[in-house]
């Protein structure tokens, strides 16, 4: 099969890159490599360096000819969406528009989307499922969820098929501490340059933390399965930043300390997700556990502080 990822250079869509080829697909990347990076890039993939804002992606949709998109070029920081609103709905909204654009005139079958819990906003009931009121707390969650309504109207007008998954927070290697900002790369990055790491609030806010992994193996899974579905991709288990930093710690074979500052604007205060639909439609389920991820991702990042 014959597959694009946008944002293929990218912490989770080069994993997904690397999985495709390794299960025989034809895999080409497009990517403007404002986050992505060259070391992340499979040699086995067709690179296309674009921005799919560009008016030229069209050639390299119509060169290759893809089957199924996997679409995750994306801003995806809230904090810069809180300080740039408009750069935020410019990539998220107007560049996933442009992509369906993109797929209809070079006859693409599916799109694959990845969504956020951040759509979610503050959860009204616990674990949250796909029938969650959809009540976003930042311009981010705004932007990834609103180009869901343009995916399914286009699926409707187009006859595109597709499949939307709305990650809780991923984490493992090639993430990006600088760029990407998630919180496990953060602090294996401070416990790096010998840093307090910092908990903002408290530090018994909850997330759901899923291995990158297990990501990809559900793009995977939604190429022939879950036909206009929307899926949370997630562990269904709370894990408190406080935790979190512990198991870091205890992984890295490094006495971590903390410092506290002010809750940021936007943070959601707990948060997990049922896989329930992703399990029954897709047939996936996790596979890692937030203890061997983790030792995974130590592993790659501090190998001269493990196993002392």
């Amino acid at each position: 099969m014959k597959v694009l990822v946008t944002g293929g250079a990218g912490f989770i869509a080069s994993h997904i890159v690397d999985l495709l080829i390794d299960l025989g697909h034809s895999v080409a990347i497009l990517d403007n490599f404002s986050t992505g990076r060259q070391e992340n890039v499979n040699a086995k993939a067709e690179v296309y360096k674009m921005d799919i804002l560009d008016d030229r992606t069209i050639d390299a949709f119509l060169e290759f000819k893809p089957e199924i998109v996997i679409h995750h070029a994306a801003q995806i920081d809230i904090q810069s969406s809180l300080k740039d609103p408009a750069f935020d709905a410019t990539v998220n909204i107007v560049g996933t528009v442009k992509l369906l654009e993109l797929c209809k005139k070079a006859n693409v079958k599916k799109i694959i989307y990845a969504s956020s819990a951040a759509v979610y906003g503050n959860p009204h009931y616990l674990p949250v499922d796909e029938k969650h009121p959809i009540r976003p707390l930042s311009y981010y969650g705004i932007s990834k969820h609103t180009p869901e309504h343009y995916i399914e109207v286009f699926s409707e007008q187009n006859g595109l098929d597709f499949t939307i998954l709305r990650y809780a927070n991923v984490y493992g290697t090639r993430q990006d501490p600088k760029g990407e900002g998630g919180v496990v790369s953060i602090f294996i990055d401070k416990i790096i340059d010998k840093y307090q790491p910092t908990i903002f609030g408290d530090g018994e806010q909850t997330r759901d933390f899923i291995f990158v992994k297990d990501v990809a193996r559900a793009n995977i899974a939604a190429l022939d399965k879950g036909s206009k579905g929307i899926y949370n991709i997630g562990c269904c288990k709370q894990t408190s930043v406080k935790e979190l930093l512990t198991l870091i710690s205890k992984a890295s074979n490094v006495e971590v300390v903390p410092m506290y500052k002010e809750a940021r604007a936007g943070d959601i205060i707990h948060s997990f997700l049922d896989y329930t639909s992703a399990k029954k439609d897709l047939n996936w389920e996790p596979q890692y556990s937030l203890r061997d991820g983790l030792q995974e991702t130590c592993n790659y990042y501090l190998p001269h502080n493990l196993n002392k």
